[in-house]
């Protein structure tokens, strides 16, 4: 874990994303829809804000 931790760390942010992408497709689709909005909104949410709230328009 720590290797692939490094690995992401040396890339640009969308890069990271991209690499990132197909795995976090594959693996969201193995969990539960509560698992999966569980975990996207831990990803979102930030202690100092409810980044969640501000995405409504979207």
């Amino acid at each position: 874990m720590k290797e692939l931790q490094e690995i992401l760390a040396r890339l640009e942010p969308a890069a990271a994303l991209s690499a990132l992408a197909p795995a976090l497709k594959n693996i969201l689709a193995h969990l539960a829809e509560e698992e999966r909005v569980r975990f996207i909104t831990d990803m979102i949410n930030d202690p100092d804000g409810d980044k969640l709230s501000s995405m409504v328009h979207l």
